[in-house]
């Protein structure tokens, strides 16, 4: 057997080298093709999985979306207006008034509580609603509440979310709309009626801070539809309140 010299032992290192930086190219290539594979799945997940969140918000649009007069709705109702930055309870010097009882249902002004909801949740359900004295706060920052009977919580919920989403799109909400639970306590809502629209408006003169012209609307239904809330909304806009300016 021929004797290996220094140059074979450099030439067989060189393969044994290129051989195996051949294979670490191949396993690089096939770990980079696996990790696209596994983008490439997630990524059709997630697109599969917003569309599919999209659909269901469209049906769920959809399905409120009918005739206008199914909804059963009576005509907005004006109504005068008081309590303007008439605070109680909690952190106020009335701190012994824990329940106002309002002299329509819903509210469409009056006293209220020193803090308003402020958080993202643009939709509650029973377990987790404000109370209506916090809300009515926020009608006097220029948000319009859509109040719902308690019985139809779980039926309308994707409608809900779906509805909330749409009209806090629009220039005259302006992120404050607001879809809560009606407590009955505070009153029943009208024989075959299960949603109410109310907003507190007022003319502001932002230059003066003075407010004018105060009044409430409100608008019973007895269904719920998409072109109701928005005609309601855009009648009433975000602005026409006495504190527009605040969250």
């Amino acid at each position: 057997m021929a004797r290996e010299t220094s140059r074979d032992r450099r030439e067989r290192v060189a393969q044994m080298q290129a051989a195996q930086k051949k294979s670490e190219r191949r396993r690089l290539f096939i770990v980079i093709g696996a990790c696209i594979a596994v983008i490439a799945i997630i990524g059709g997940a997630v697109a599969w999985a917003i569309v599919g969140e999209q659909n269901k918000k469209a049906e769920a649009l959809q399905s409120i979306s009918g005739d206008v007069a199914a909804a059963s709705c009576d005509p907005v109702t004006d109504d005068a207006a008081s309590g303007s930055s008439d605070h109680v309870g909690p952190g106020t010097n009335k701190a012994d008034v824990t329940k106002i009882q309002y002299s329509t249902v819903p509210p469409s002004s009056g006293q209220h509580f020193a803090v308003p909801a402020v958080d993202k949740r643009r939709v509650y359900t029973v377990a987790d609603a404000p109370r209506i004295e916090t809300l009515v706060h926020n009608l006097e920052h220029g948000y319009t509440i859509l109040w719902y009977d308690r019985s139809v919580e779980k039926e309308q919920a994707a409608s809900f979310e779906a509805l909330a989403t749409r009209i806090n799109a629009i220039k005259e909400s302006a992120n404050k709309f607001i879809i809560s639970p009606w407590d009955p306590a505070y009153g029943a809502f009208p024989a075959g009626k299960k949603y109410a629209l109310s907003h507190w408006s007022a003319d502001y003169d932002q230059a003066s801070g003075k407010v004018a012209n105060q009044k409430g609307h409100r608008q019973l239904c007895g269904g719920l539809n998409t072109a109701v809330v928005e005609d309601f909304v855009k009648a009433h806009p975000w602005s026409s309140a006495p504190e527009p300016g605040a969250a």
